[in-house]
């Protein structure tokens, strides 16, 4: 790329900065790798890394990214060998997760290197200069006692699969029957050319379990409560939550209506979505028409994004799912970081995804048709958008306080942006979602 097309990558893979990026000219790199303490890389490292991981962009001017380039004449290191550099400088730094990314441009010839790493592991904190850091603002600072209690007294199980734990004096008489039936059913839908049907059916509940992945040596999981529980059993998952909450909000934010939901999940997503008013729209703001009468929101869309929330939840923070109903769009929203990273990811990821918060959950819902792991629902929900002329979806993700939220929107913004997706087939997606930055009002490069 020349200097110009990097710059406006950068632009769009790394936006802003923030606890999970990073940018910084440092011209020589020699001097700055491991340099004075908090001025130098291993010292931003260390506060990415004890934050939930990120980005770190050498070799670009603060505010604009512009390509200054970053010096390496003098340091005897390439961006593979420098990884090692700082797992060696910087203390309980993970290397799963930990790279180099070298850009060289073509006209002038100047480097830019992103480094990308990854978030500390369960109660390691990540030092540098013998000092764990962390970003407060705008600001690299010596990690604050606060934040340090926060990481040493992580759940010991976090790093691993909270939802194929075991739970304890679970049995068969604590899943639902309509739940176990339903998932009988779906299991019989994903898996039609690979097992007949009459086969699934001559399996007995054990068997249907151990086959979905929650029953392990005849012992049920926290993803089989989840998922097929009675509402009395989500109390053996104390102390965490597992409870959606709808609210129905009006055009003054005033909550009209609530209810709250709980397991099994398998059957209460039809009751939850049950509640959204989905009209049929005929006609945009302006007098632009459909070329056919259609819901407000598509089908597909309302259920992936409750679906997500549910597998990707990280119920040991012991938050509900909140979903919300406002008049034009709805909200939803779940503990948890965001493990793609960066909605770029997500939407530009080639093959399924490398790890799940919940896998033992994730594979059971797809065994169940609730979810699928190669990566396409958030792009699928995208796409959905762009074929019904609507805005694309707002990804709202909190690293520092474990949220992440999205707003699906049922009506139109800007008769402009609606007229010309419906005008011109020779848009991309990413056309379609600079032109959605542009209707509103978000920074594009």
């Amino acid at each position: 790329m020349i200097s110009k097309e990097l710059q406006q990558y950068l632009l769009r893979e790394f936006p802003q900065e923030n606890a999970c990026c990073e940018w910084k000219e440092m011209k020589n790199l020699k001097n700055s790798f491991a340099g004075d303490e908090k001025n130098d890389v291993i010292s931003y490292v260390s506060a990415i890394a004890n934050m939930e991981g990120g980005h770190l962009v050498i070799g670009v001017q603060d505010k604009t990214l512009e390509i200054v380039g970053t010096d390496l004449t003098k340091f005897n290191l390439n961006a593979q060998s420098a990884v090692w550099k700082l797992i060696e400088h910087c203390t309980n730094l993970s290397s799963e997760g930990l790279s180099i990314n070298e850009y060289i441009t073509e006209d002038t010839q100047k480097t830019v290197w992103v480094i990308h790493i990854p978030k500390h592991l369960p109660r390691r904190p990540v030092y540098a200069h013998k000092k764990a850091w962390q970003r407060v603002e705008d600001s690299l600072v010596e990690m604050t006692q606060e934040r340090l209690d926060a990481i040493l007294e992580e759940p010991i199980f976090e790093a691993k699969d909270w939802s194929a734990k075991i739970v304890p004096n679970a049995t068969l008489a604590d899943l639902d029957e309509l739940a176990i039936a339903k998932a009988r059913v779906m299991f019989k839908k994903v898996h039609a050319s690979k097992i007949p049907s009459e086969e699934i059916d001559a399996w007995s509940v054990e068997e249907l379990l151990c086959n979905s992945g929650i029953m392990i040596d005849g012992k049920l999981t926290r993803a089989a409560i989840i998922l097929l529980g009675k509402p009395v059993s989500v109390f053996k998952l104390r102390p965490a939550v597992a409870e959606v909450t709808w609210t129905l909000r009006d055009e003054h934010q005033e909550v009209v209506d609530y209810e709250h939901f709980t397991v099994p999940f398998i059957l209460t997503v039809d009751q939850i979505l049950g509640k959204i008013r989905n009209l049929t729209m005929r006609e945009l703001p302006g007098g632009t028409l459909f070329p056919d009468t259609m819901k407000q929101y598509d089908d597909y869309t309302i259920r992936e994004a409750l679906h997500n929330a549910i597998a990707h939840q990280d119920y040991t923070l012991q938050q509900r799912i909140n979903f919300v109903e406002n008049p034009g769009y709805l909200y939803y929203e779940n503990g948890g970081s965001f493990i793609p990273g960066t909605l770029q990811k997500a939407l530009a990821t080639k093959g399924p995804q490398r790890h799940f918060r919940n896998e033992c959950l994730c594979r059971a819902m797809v065994n169940f048709n609730m979810i699928d792991t190669v990566s396409r629902g958030i792009k699928k929900m995208f796409n959905e958008q762009w074929r019904r002329h609507f805005p694309m979806p707002d990804y709202e993700i909190d690293a520092t306080n474990k949220e992440v939220g999205v707003k699906i929107y049922g009506n139109s913004i800007n008769e402009k942006y609606t007229k010309l997706l419906k005008e011109n087939d020779t848009l991309t997606l990413e056309d379609c979602i600079l032109l959605d930055a542009v209707q509103k009002g978000h920074r594009i490069s």
